[in-house]
């Protein structure tokens, strides 16, 4: 399992009965987790005095309830800085264990000797793209909603990296991809971190069974002639590891050699040193 390790503002402080009791900052959040199956007594006191607690309803979705939490804060990792505001289904606009996929592209970018560009798909609030651009690559961000690549700008400038190299689109994905394949634009490296539903700008449907495969093929045609990576998550999903490396290995390996590893990515749990899974990760390097 690849583990997100290096955090200093981020921790899990324990799981139990369905959710997990988070510290973001300076602030203790609880949160629903569909991984946290198991019921283990709660003898952390911040169980019962969060900042902010997410009740998921039994008819589906769910609401918040605040404790003397503001509207936004920040927290950082390493060079980079996130604005959080608590959301829609629990969401606080940041996914602490993709820090370790955040890491791994860095080094690759970084090492590379060469100017790299980088393609960040279904790219959310940035996290992927502001790694990216620290590490010294050019890159474009893509994502169907036009709330968090407003949000993901917030994050550039927060990190003082909004004036590199960046282009930030609204657009759904797999048009996008479809334009740059007659474009004849290519990239060095494509991340992605598709969900299992969702709709594009103009109402485009993408489910995850029947659009992932395709869809990293038709990334394989934007691919340079000498690629850097490329990176696949899934969370919500639900894809094993080993999907992802059967996928990768049939549309990127077959086309430009290389290695695949996929594997589980997940938090430590402060209270009891286990790890709390959080997906999985599908990575190619050259």
């Amino acid at each position: 399992m690849w583990i997100a390790d290096n955090w200093k503002d981020y921790e899990v402080l324990d799981t139990s009965s369905g959710e997990k009791l988070e510290r973001w900052g300076d602030y203790f959040l609880v949160r629903p987790d569909p991984q946290v199956i198991w019921n283990t007594p709660k003898h952390d006191k911040k169980w019962f005095k969060p900042n902010g607690h997410y009740h998921r309803s039994n008819k589906g979705g769910g609401q918040w309830q605040f404790f003397n939490l503001p509207e936004q804060w920040t927290i950082n990792y390493k060079d980079l800085t996130f604005n959080l505001k608590p959301f829609s289904f629990k969401h606080t606009g940041l996914f602490p264990e993709q820090a370790t996929n955040w890491d791994w592209f860095s080094e690759k970018i970084r090492n590379a000797g060469r100017p790299v560009k980088v393609l960040n798909l279904f790219a959310y609030t940035g996290g992927a793209t502001l790694a990216a651009l620290n590490a010294g690559a050019h890159v474009t961000h893509v994502d169907a909603s036009k709330g968090v690549v407003a949000w993901a700008k917030e994050n550039a400038t927060s990190s003082g990296l909004i004036d590199k190299p960046v282009r930030w689109l609204v657009d759904d994905c797999v048009k996008f991809v479809e334009r740059e394949i007659r474009r004849g634009n290519k990239y060095d490296g494509i991340i992605m971190d598709p969900p299992s539903y969702g709709r594009g700008p103009k109402g485009e449907i993408w489910k995850i069974e029947e659009s992932v495969f395709p869809f990293i093929e038709l990334c394989s045609k934007i691919l340079s002639d000498d690629p850097l990576f490329f990176l696949i998550n899934s969370y919500t999903t639900g894809l094993q590891p080993a999907v992802l490396n059967y996928m990768i290995n049939t549309a990127i390996v077959s086309k430009f050699g290389g290695h695949v590893e996929a594997d589980e990515i997940g938090v430590n749990v402060s209270s009891n040193g286990l790890v709390l899974p959080c997906g999985a990760s599908g990575r190619w390097n050259k």
